[in-house]
């Protein structure tokens, strides 16, 4: 039974025969209640706009008296009604009229009694299990239709409008009609001032034209609708249209059309749960479960709603619940149609069918009052079905639904229909076991709520057969219509359905009704009645009598006996099966575009956009017959050219077929033989295929959408014709002839070549452009092509996919990905975070299916075949969740399907898995891997391929989070009795896992979880079958989509987990160095990666700082130790402490301070590491190698502290029995002068001058005769420092110790050092085939000249602090000499060179330190230090006999003979780190950042000066070199902007300040004393800590300075000497800025800042094994060595030793031939390159990741080949043809690309 709502629309419908009365209009003879029902309508919503809330209740009063007498009429105007039919009376106009109002033109309803709450509400139809007894009464209680016509009237009054409008309102039961709308007219809705145009004639015409009192009419009827006679529009609803859309929500897109992206945009809605409160949020939540084809997408509904109605009657018809948050499916879906654009159409005409929802065929518009047929939004659905004729061979047919020549059958209702057709139509096309609803009917989730905006709507369904006739309804396909409403109202879509189908079921009840629309009807189809039996309207005669009269078959009348459901559907579905066997109207839907035009219905696809892409689109494919002629034609680019430059680009990195060939001279002819292709390439004219694709592409944003569907579905069409019969042969050889590889692989190159898709129209605009990029940057035709890369990032801005990775070729065109990217993160201002998610499984296990049902995305899904390669598309994040997710749109990526094991029978099949696992879990940041069966034991080939790429990723920090999709899992509790499968899996994962790290050299990983996070509970996700039943009728699962959104939902949840931030331009570098590397045979993942590379030079730049700091620190600790220990005992602050005591101290404190500072490198690591910007995840392996080179330098820092700290001691130490004599020497000459003083003082007569004078000579004489000079003892150097080198070496054994036996140390050192061959070569041969043997004699040769050149520096620099001799000394040098070998250990120095080098270094400096010595000794003679003092005791004595005040004169001295010193020496040791830091942090300073910067800064000022002889010394010498250069760039960098000076000024201001302060501080709290020896004393307390004072000077001064004087004048003096002092001392430093001033005073800093430079960006000394370029790793303790950039061997002078040419063979392609080294750690036997971890396991050398890595020294060696040979008597090295050709430019890009350095 058909329910209210299903066919009727507002409320109830029914025919003129249908119980209601009708009062006979004489007018034209002929009934008609179409003119009348339009006018009832009319006044209708004319008396609406006077709605008074007065008025309302005196309506409600007049409603409830008509109801009550309504039974008593009913009978009599039934009879009258028949009467005047009979008689052909003509009804012109129509008013429904009050009770008890009973008269001929009076029609009267009785008030339902029996209906259930659904029938009272919508008042369409009564239940047909009514009781027999009430059948009587039944009969007059026919509801309505919602298309007949309505009681007439013989005029109309403004009065009669006024005074009826409430009970009419009221009885009608117009939910819709609200206060407020009443009182203002609607911008659509005529005032009563301004009715509609022809309406007011028909209110208004002829003597009738006066309304009478209207009828009360059951509140079911929502609202009625106004009609022109003879029109197809009957039904011009703009009011309600736009009442709905508001309620709705979607009023704004009625004219600015909803779009696809907007709807797939990642909201707030999309992972919510919320409840529905306002019906504005239901379009959004039926899109959100329609876009993931949720089968429950109809049933969304608000939570707020009151369904229930306690009990009926007319006192309650207007308690029913506000209708105004309710909305039937029906309507809902066709204000969605109505606004939305032509894509998102398409996208959900798709989903629903997807779902076996019946979908629009055509759409009403009650705005425009007209219908459209929805061509383009059925366009495309394809559908599969196998019909029974087809099933013995298994065969299936694809075909696009709107182009399939499938017969239709429509069905439609002539007024009163007691069936429900909807549910009739569910149960004709669902399996008995597979019932499914496929037309909204009343019993469904609001389907009885009335229709507003629907009615009108034909919606098409199909039916397709599997194969199996147990369960096909019918054998072949069918397509069925449902025109929803009454036919009498909808004439035009009456009349199309005619044209167009095969056969029409109309449904009736009513003969008596009015049948004209089927006597004007000219039909192509047959014709057929659907009949109740059961209902009393039903007269034998009256169906005889219609059937003769409009010509209908008897055959073709199906009447519904006393018979169920299920008997009656079966009599239905053989007269539909006959219909199909035997039908010839068939009609596709393109060509039902023809009979809607004749109608005057709209055809979608008929908009300008649409057609004038359709005539580009059809332009390029209208001739294509022969896909291979037409790809080799117009698509050129991409064949076989293409390929053979992808398997170029893989042969240059892996070199397999090298074979004995020289490997650069063979990378040479690949390279050219790539220049040959490109070349080659851009000889093809651009074709008029592609010239007119790119016409499509570049057109406006409609245009161009509607273009590329129209590609995709015309392309898609070609290939589904011409791949059928091949895919099924390579089905067959792949499943049952395995073995026949040959065949396979023919059949897989046939499929390649006769694919044709829009992704090869792309290709081909990516090889375009790449072929283009091999032009020079001026040429025209490259310019051409630069506007390429905007339309494809256009396109994926637009939502569609993009290709990727080439399936066919196996490759990615970077420079075309690139540029798209780039443009891309243009188009949308660097708004471009992104997150990633790839899916990863076997082919045609639903992965596609998976992507587009959790984004409602379209990927291909078996179109021609399988996806190849893989494509990215966007999806848009909204501003409300870019700042949770962090990023502006998720990136989705979906490959080809991992070959499973009967389809892998390609060769290259398990290395082209290997290469795109690797690289789309290197893209991604959630991995999806997709496990198509609860058993996962198929899946180890998968699973392992995974794991692979896993642990590769780890490798270079990457961690994708990870999930295992579990698909096809029926059973509910999967997820509990799987629990052993998932344990299996485990288990199955480690196992996989350990013997992927061993083949990864990883033996470190020993379980999955090392790899990666990963809990079986949690990432493993259980999803059901796809399909509910058996396809194609099957709908989609529920479970499935409600299983995918609960996995959507993690998902979401994982990218607010993801700690990078990426953008596009991130991702691409990404997508650059992984592809890169995956190219290579090992996956090789290092610093090749940009950026990787990019994280560790930030990561060794911070450590750098962070060590510095340190280093700083603790420097100027020292400082400050060895200034308390120089001011022992020449201040109080020490006074009664032994230097012992004191040392103690300071070295607790060294190591408290030390401690410190190595907590707070080690804190900046851990924070550095927990900051996940930067992408420290990527060096996070290199963590703990900085972690222990933080812990050795505070080792090293410590044993140096304390190493100077014993060496300061030890030196005041030696000094102490000095200064004993000199003070012991003083005192007594003091104590000489004061009793001289006192015994002139006493005498009598005055002395002169002249007497005092020799009185003084007298005793000075006297008193130097008396005293004893005892100088210090003269040391023998030489024999000291042997006993110190004899100690070195007493560890070293008994042959060691017998070399110096016998040896002179004086005598050692005279001549130059000479390594010796012999012995020492065969310890120290083959370390590279060489032709000189005397090549790694002269190698040590040179080391041992570093080494002593190293020492004289250091020699030099002891000398030059005019110091005495200690032994510190000779253990300093010693001490540098070994850590100098032991830094160098692969040198190997044998133990007797290492015991003739130090005899030679430590003879050296005996000598030079016995000098040193001898001259201390010479300077600091007691006699001789007393004697030059005689002038200040003079003075001093003179001064105080005629009591001169000594103010002015002693704070001269002391300014100028101690603070002076002091303060010069405090300024030249703290100037040393400030140089550093001017270095690190000023301009420029990025070339020292790093080592890695560092030689990069190196090379291009090389590549800048082009002077061989400078690259020879950097690659011979290369310690010396990089010395020099750094403090000469430091030199000329300090000359610049005065800096030296600077900040020699800045010490000296400050050091004076602090002076000046402690002379006021002294002055004000030394008001008691009163001798100037005091107050110095206490300033020299005071500056203790800042300046070492010296002690002689300071001495000189104390003297007799114990006689009362004036301190605050003192003080006053003395701050006017400082001030002179410091203008004086600033005179000098502003006058040397020259370049000579500034290296002296570099050299002669006791902090060098070069050599603090030099070992920070020296590094560990190592070099390459095979070319010797030096390691760029950071930290101390690295542990392993790389270098950017490897250089050709015949630079350093390596030769083959038959010819004694120049090799140019460079380490970085040698490691990935097939090529072998020997030198004494092989053997003679060799040993291949690609392996040479064996013998160098801490050496990291990475394969050229591009031809153009090394062209910086290709360059060199090319132009400096013949220097280069004379240089070493070496024949020119025999140079590529390609090395010859590049430039100064081709080598500095080189140089950048290697170092990754930005443009």
């Amino acid at each position: 039974m058909e329910r209210p709502g299903d066919e009727g629309s507002q409320g109830a419908t029914g025919g003129e025969g249908d119980g209601r009365d009708t009062t006979p209009v004489h007018n034209t003879g002929t009934p008609d209640g179409m003119a009348a029902r339009g006018v009832m309508l009319q006044v209708f919503i004319y008396n609406q706009q006077q709605q008074q809330s007065m008025q309302l209740q005196q309506q409600q009063q007049s409603m409830q008296q008509a109801m009550q007498s309504m039974q008593q009429q009913t009978q009599q105007q039934i009879s009258q009604l028949q009467e005047e039919v009979q008689k052909g009376k003509t009804k012109q106009q129509c008013v429904v009229t009050p009770l008890p109002a009973a008269n001929p033109d009076t029609l009267t309803r009785p008030a339902p009694q029996s209906r259930d709450p659904a029938e009272e509400v919508s008042g369409e139809h009564v239940d047909k299990k009514e009781e027999a007894a009430e059948m009587k009464l039944e009969d007059v209680q026919q509801p309505l239709s919602d298309d007949e016509s309505k009681p007439e009237t013989d005029g109309s009054s403004e009065g009669n409008r006024e005074t009826t409008k409430g009970a009419a309102e009221e009885v009608l039961g117009n939910h819709n009609d609200k206060k407020e709308e009443a009182e203002r007219p609607h911008p659509e809705i005529p005032s009563p001032s301004k009715p509609l145009k022809g309406w007011e004639e028909k209110i208004h015409q002829g003597e009738q034209g006066k309304l009478k009192n209207i009828e009360p009419v059951p509140k079911a009827r929502d609202e009625l609708k106004p009609k022109k006679e003879g029109s197809s529009e009957e039904t011009p609803q703009g009011p309600c249209v736009r009442e709905l859309l508001s309620k709705a929500g979607l009023e704004d897109h009625y004219e600015n059309k909803l779009t696809l992206s907007t709807v797939l945009e990642i909201n707030a809605d999309t992972t919510s749960d919320e409840p529905l409160t306002t019906m504005q949020s239901l379009p959004g939540a039926f899109l959100k479960k329609l876009m993931m084809a949720n089968v429950n997408a109809r049933s969304v509904k608000c939570l707020t709603i009151d369904q229930e109605v306690s009990y009926y009657g007319v006192d309650n018809l207007d308690t029913d619940s506000d209708s105004s948050d309710v909305i039937n499916p029906l309507d809902l879906i066709t204000a969605l149609f109505l606004c939305s654009d032509g894509f998102l159409q398409q996208e959900m005409v798709q989903k629903m069918s997807m779902c076996q929802f019946s979908v629009p065929l055509l759409l009403p518009n009650c705005d425009t009052k007209q219908s459209t047929l929805m061509l383009w939004a059925l366009r495309d659905i394809v559908k599969k079905f196998r019909s029974s004729s087809q099933m013995a061979t298994n065969a299936f047919v694809e075909e696009r639904i709107v182009l399939s020549d499938i017969p239709m059958v429509s069905f439609v209702r002539l007024g009163q229909s007691s069936l429900s057709k909807s549910q009739i139509l569910n149960k004709l096309l669902s399996n008995p076991q597979q019932y499914h609803d496929t037309f909204v009917h009343h019993d469904m989730e609001c389907g009885d709520v009335p229709r507003q905006i629907s009615d009108g709507l034909v919606e098409i369904s199909w039916y397709f057969p599997c194969g199996n006739r147990n369960i096909d309804m019918f054998t072949k396909p069918v397509a069925v219509a449902n025109l929803r409403g009454d036919i009498r109202s909808f004439k035009t879509q009456f009349s199309f359905l005619c044209q167009t189908s095969a056969a029409v079921y109309i449904f009736i009840d009513d003969f008596e009704a009015d049948f004209k629309v089927l006597e004007a009807e000219i039909t192509k189809a047959e014709i057929f009645l659907v009949v109740n039996s059961q209902r009393k309207t039903y007269r034998v005669d009256t169906l005889k009598k219609m059937i003769t009269n409009y010509s209908i078959n008897p055959t073709n009348v199906i009447v519904k006996k006393k018979q169920n459901d299920a008997e009656f559907v079966k009599n239905l579905q053989s007269s539909v099966g006959d219909i199909i066997e035997k039908s010839k109207n068939i009609l596709t839907i393109e060509n039902m575009a023809d009979v809607a035009h004749q109608f005057g219905i709209l055809v979608d696809e008929d908009s300008d956009d649409c057609q004038s892409a359709k005539k580009t689109a059809d332009e390029i494919t209208r001739n294509i017959k022969d896909t291979m002629k037409f790809k080799h034609e117009q698509l050129p680019l991409q064949g076989t050219i293409w390929k053979e430059l992808s398997q170029l680009e893989k042969e240059m990195c892996r070199l397999r077929k090298a074979g004995d060939k020289d490997i650069e001279h063979y990378k040479s002819s690949l390279k050219k033989k790539e220049k040959e292709l490109r070349e080659k390439q851009y000889t093809f004219d651009m074709s008029d295929s592609m010239a007119s694709f790119i016409l499509g592409l570049s057109s406006s944003g409609a245009e161009r959408s509607y273009f590329l569907k129209w590609m995709r579905i015309n392309l898609d069409n070609l290939s589904r014709q011409n791949l059928s019969g091949l895919r099924e042969r390579y089905k067959n050889l792949c499943q049952h002839s395995p073995e026949k590889k040959d065949d396979i692989k023919d059949l897989d190159k046939q499929l390649s070549d006769c694919s044709l898709g829009l992704e090869h129209f792309l290709r081909e605009l990516g090889q375009l452009y790449e072929a283009s990029c091999s032009l020079p940057e001026s040429s025209l035709q490259r310019k051409q092509m630069e506007h390429l890369p905007g339309l494809c990032a256009q396109m994926l801005l637009e939502g569609f996919p993009i290709e990727l990775v080439d399936g066919d070729a196996s490759n990615i065109p970077l420079k075309w990905i690139s540029a798209v990217l780039t443009e891309l993160h243009t188009l949308v201002q660097s708004n471009s975070k992104i997150r990633v998610v790839t899916v990863l499984g076997v082919q045609s296990t639903g992965k596609s299916t998976l992507l587009n049902t959790m984004f409602g995305v379209q990927f291909a899904v078996s179109s021609g075949r399988c996806t190849r390669g893989a494509f990215m598309l966007l999806i848009k994040v909204n501003k409300e969740l870019k700042e949770e997710l962090k990023c502006d749109f998720i990136m989705i990526i979906d490959t080809e399907g991992l070959k499973s094991p009967e389809l892998a029978q390609l060769d290259d099949s398990h290395e082209h898995d290997n290469e795109l696992a690797t690289l789309v879990i290197g893209l991604s940041d959630v991995t999806i891997i997709n496990i198509a069966m609860e058993n996962s034991t198929e899946m180890k080939d998968i699973l392992q391929i995974v794991v692979h790429a896993f642990i590769r990723m780890k490798e270079v920090g990457k961690k994708p989070i990870c999930h295992f999709v579990h698909q096809n899992v029926s059973d509910m509790s999967a997820h509990d009795n799987n629990m052993r499968d998932r344990k299996k899996l485990l288990e199955q994962l480690n196992e996989m896992t350990q013997a992927a790290a061993r083949m990864e050299k990883k033996e470190n990983i020993t379980k999955f979880t090392d790899v990666m996070e990963y809990d079986p509970d949690t990432s493993s996700c259980y999803i059901p079958g796809l399909w509910h039943g058996t396809p194609p009728m099957a709908p989609v699962n529920a479970g499935y989509s409600e299983a995918v959104y609960s996995f959507k939902k993690t998902l979401m949840k994982d990218f607010i987990k993801c700690q990078r931030n990426d953008d596009l331009t991130h991702f691409l570098k990404w997508t650059q160095s992984l592809w890169k590397s995956v190219k290579f045979e090992k996956f090789i993942f290092s610093f090749r990666n940009s950026l990787v590379a990019d994280a560790y030079s930030k990561l060794c730049s911070e450590y750098n700082g962070w060590e510095w700091a340190f280093q700083k620190e603790m420097y100027n600790w020292m400082i400050g130790a060895e200034t308390k220990i120089n001011n022992i005992g020449m201040t109080d602050q020490n006074l009664g402490r032994s230097i012992g005591n004191v040392l103690n101290e300071l070295i607790a404190e060294a190591s408290e301070k030390l401690s410190l500072g190595e907590k707070e490198i080690q804190d900046n690591l851990v924070k550095y590491f927990e900051n996940q910007d930067g992408h420290v995840s990527l060096v996070e392996k290199y963590k703990e190698d900085f972690v222990s080179s933080a812990k050795t330098l505070r080792r090293e820092t410590e044993n140096t502290v304390k190493n100077k700290l014993q060496g300061v001691v030890e030196i005041k130490e030696g000094m102490t029995e000095l200064n004993n004599i000199k003070s012991s020497q003083a005192s007594t000459m003091e104590k000489k002068v004061l009793d001289l003083l006192q015994n002139c003082r006493q005498k009598k007569s005055v002395l002169s001058d002249k007497a005092l004078s020799k009185e003084f000579e007298n005793m000075w004489s006297k008193t130097l005769s008396e005293i004893h000079f005892k100088g210090l003892p003269k040391r023998d150097v030489s024999q000291d420092a042997f006993i110190m080198l004899s100690g070195n070496l007493s560890t070293r054994g008994s042959h060691v110790n017998s070399l110096l036996v016998g040896t002179r140390l004086v005598d050692c050192g005279k001549a130059a050092f000479v390594v010796e061959s012999g012995g020492l070569w065969e310890k120290t041969k083959g370390f590279v085939v060489h032709r000189d043997r005397d090549h790694h004699r002269k190698k040590l040769q040179d080391f041992c000249n570093d080494i002593i050149t190293q020492c004289q520096d250091f020699i030099r620099q002891k000398v030059e602090h005019k110091t005495d001799y200690h032994d510190t000394n000779i253990k300093e040098l010693l001490n540098e000499i070994d850590e100098t070998l032991q830094q160098q250990k692969k040198m190997k120095v044998g133990d007797e060179c290492e015991v003739y080098l130090k005899l030679h270094i430590c003879g050296i400096a005996a000598r030079q330190f016995q000098k040193m010595h001898d001259d201390f000794i010479a300077l600091n003679d007691p006699r001789n230090c007393l004697q030059q003092s005689k002038d200040n005791y003079y003075t001093d004595f003179m001064n105080l006999f005629h009591e001169r005040d000594q103010c002015q004169k002693k704070a001269e001295d002391f300014t100028k003979l101690c603070l002076r010193p002091a303060v010069e020496e405090y300024v030249t040791k703290r100037i040393g780190p400030d140089v550093v830091d001017e270095v690190v942090t000023g301009e420029g300073s990025e070339d020292y950042s790093t080592r890695t910067a560092f030689q990069f800064s190196i090379l291009k000022e090389l590549l800048t000066d082009e002077n061989y002889e400078k690259y020879r010394e950097y690659i011979k010498q290369y310690k010396t070199f990089v010395k020099q250069w750094l403090f000469c760039q430091m030199v000329e960098k300090l000359s610049k902007e005065s800096s030296l000076q600077k900040l020699e000024n800045k010490h000296l201001s400050n050091i004076v300040r602090i002076i000046t302060d402690n002379i006021s501080t002294v002055s004000k709290a030394s008001s008691t004393v009163n001798n100037i020896k005091t107050f110095i004393g206490n300033i020299c307390n005071k500056l203790g800590e800042d300046l070492a004072f010296p002690k002689d000077a300071l001495d000189s001064i104390m003297i007799l300075n114990t006689s009362t004087a004036n301190t605050e004048q003192f003080a006053k003096c003395l701050t006017e000497f400082v001030s002179e002092m410091e203008k004086s001392l600033a005179s000098v430093y502003d006058r040397k800025t020259d370049l000579g001033y500034i290296t002296k005073r570099l050299r002669s800093l006791p902090f060098k800042p070069q050599d603090k430079m030099f070992t920070s960006l020296f590094g560990c000394g190592e070099v390459c094994p095979f070319c010797k370029a030096p390691c760029e790793a950071g930290g101390k303790e690295h542990t392993k060595h790389f270098t950017s950039i490897h250089r050709p061997k015949g630079l350093s002078g390596s030769v083959n030793n038959s010819s004694n040419v120049l090799l140019t063979n460079i380490c970085s392609s040698s490691v990935i031939g097939n090529g072998l080294f020997i030198n004494d750690l092989t053997g003679d036997d060799g040993h291949l390159y690609k392996k040479y971890q064996t013998y160098y396991p801490d050496w990291i050398i990475t394969g050229d990741t591009s031809i153009e890595a090394s062209d910086y020294w290709k360059y060199v060696m090319a132009k400096f080949n013949e220097t280069i040979a004379e240089a070493y008597d070496a024949l020119p090295a025999d140079i590529p043809e390609d090395w010859n050709l590049l430039t100064a430019e081709d080598a500095m890009k080189s140089l950048k690309g290697s170092f990754n350095v930005s443009e």
